[in-house]
């Protein structure tokens, strides 16, 4: 009996493999770490094989910890990094490296796409950043790589076709991925020609575009053997990671704000119609996994990042007489935060300490502003906690004005930050929104478990299905009205300080640029 289905995330930090069955129970899991390649300044990048082979041993140890027969699983479907690229030759071999995420090398060819950019924000859903789009450029202009590339892919699919022995001509993309693309359009999932032309391109390196539960293939018997599974065993075409986050979650009601509280600080609500942020220029109205949803999304990049940062550059020696004692220097910082009124006493902090992400501004830095001699260490770790908060309200702002009529209708905070108390009423009472947490932990490769299910019917409703495994949220603070008022002044001088100090971290960045 067919009865489990397999989710695989393809993270940054490592390859998940999960087996669920059809309640939603996690029987057997598995993780491998990433091996990233820093070749020089701003290259990240990873080789192909690796990720490919990440995935048939997180599979295989996955189905060995759960010691189920190959015969009860019934299908198996990925999710993987969004904004990153690699491509393939006509017979699915890798051509490029993974062209990360993270990678900065087309950072030139931002500029040609520059004039563009209000067009590819209208209607693709996001501001250019260091996606599809200008690595797409890169490689155009690597002549001898670009003559070999049959296509263009993400690591999930790559994956997915070899594990079918798919062919170059066969490649796909979902259309959760699309809205990284800079060169297709988030609402009607096509392929933006006429903007392709005026870059010399043309969809014949291009994946089609399908949907998440497609089935693109089915498991050669050589990959049955060394995964365990099955053969012939129906592959699904998986989504991103994101969208498997969301839907893995529970996120499937329009209002509904997820929180992901660690490295980075990830914003994102539902929404039920397709809009774009040109006013902000800081949401990605990323695709749902369910048809007709779309989840916009933000995020700050050091997030929890900035109070490591705090922890080991600034209180080194209380971190060690805590550690000593026994206590989470975390608990301890976010302790003594919790005893400084809301404000910090009029201390704004600018968490982007390495550059801005959503919006793509990389000269931003961070800065504490209004510094004052009665300010100590505890206003300091409060105003990095409230810059949080102030960033997810200019989030919230720009939700209102690309959904008119948008009513948030609580947040879902996952992640290592859902574990502050401190931390989740700060954003509770900026946002005037009631905090909720989940017992479940791992959502990813639950979200591509339920795409792998649906596409093979055994689970029929997709939103159904992903309220009933993410089970039920549990409070875990409550908006304070009074302090929601108190804090919306801070929340317009946040805004205000990074509209005018971009110009002056672009202006110093040039300078010391040009000195070098």
């Amino acid at each position: 009996m067919r009865d489990h289905v397999i989710g695989v995330d393809i993270g940054t930090t490592g390859t998940k493999a999960g087996i669920y069955d059809s309640e939603g129970r996690l029987k057997g899991e598995a993780f491998e770490e990433s091996r990233l390649i820093y070749p020089g300044p701003g290259l990240v990048e990873q080789d192909p094989e690796d990720i490919f082979s990440s995935v048939v041993n997180t599979v295989r140890s996955a189905m060995q910890a759960s010691g189920l027969a190959p015969d009860r699983i019934a299908a198996i479907a990925l999710d993987g990094q969004m904004a990153g690229l690699m491509a393939v030759d006509a017979d699915w071999n890798p051509v490029t490296h993974y062209d990360s995420w993270l990678d900065t090398r087309c950072a030139p060819w931002l500029d040609e796409l520059r004039p563009h950019e209000d067009e590819i924000i209208r209607t693709c859903g996001m501001a250019l950043a260091f996606n599809h789009a200008p690595k797409l450029l890169y490689w155009r202009d690597q002549p001898e790589t670009w003559a070999r590339i049959a296509a263009f892919l993400q690591p999930a699919a790559f994956v997915a076709g070899r594990l079918a022995g798919l062919a170059g001509a066969d490649a796909f993309m979902d259309r959760t991925y699309v809205v990284f693309s800079g060169f297709a359009s988030g609402e009607t999932f096509t392929w933006n020609e006429p903007l392709l032309a005026r870059f010399g391109l043309t969809t014949e390196k291009l994946p089609r575009i399908c949907e998440p539960w497609e089935i693109v293939g089915h498991l050669r018997p050589d990959w049955a053997a060394r995964t365990g599974l099955p053969e012939g065993l129906p592959i699904a075409a998986g989504c991103g990671d994101q969208s498997a986050n969301v839907l893995g979650g529970g996120l499937v009601d329009p209002g509904v704000v997820f929180d992901t509280s660690g490295t980075a600080s990830v914003f994102a609500t539902v929404i039920d119609s397709f809009g774009t942020d040109t006013t902000y220029r800081c949401l990605m109205t990323c695709p749902h996994v369910i048809p007709g949803l779309w989840f916009p999304m933000a995020y700050v990049a050091g997030g929890g990042l900035n109070l490591r940062w705090f922890r080991d550059t600034l209180s080194p020696m209380e971190k060690a007489q805590w550690e000593q004692a026994g206590r989470n220097p975390y608990d301890a910082l976010a302790e003594a935060a919790g005893g400084v009124p809301p404000g910090a006493e009029r201390l704004l902090f600018l968490p982007h300490l390495s550059g801005r992400n959503t919006p793509n501004d990389p000269d931003m830095r961070g800065a504490f502003l209004g510094l004052t001699w009665r300010h100590e260490k505890p206003h300091m770790v409060r105003a990095i906690m409230e810059s949080i908060a102030y960033e997810y309200a200019l989030y919230l702002r720009a939700v209102r004005e690309i959904a008119p009529g948008y009513d948030p209708r609580f947040a879902v905070n996952i992640g290592g930050g859902a574990k502050s108390q401190v931390l989740r009423q700060i954003k509770a009472d900026a946002l005037g929104l009631d905090y909720r947490c989940m017992d479940r932990e791992e959502f990813g490769t639950l979200g591509a478990a339920i795409v792998a299910g649906h596409a093979v019917g055994l689970f029929l409703d997709l939103a159904a299905t992903a309220r009933r495994f993410a089970g039920d949220t549990r409070p875990a603070a409550e908006a304070r009205p009074d302090l929601t008022r108190a804090y919306a002044p801070y929340v317009d001088a946040y805004i205000d300080a990074l509209q005018s100090l971009s110009p002056l971290f672009n202006r110093i960045s040039r300078s010391l640029s040009s000195a070098a």
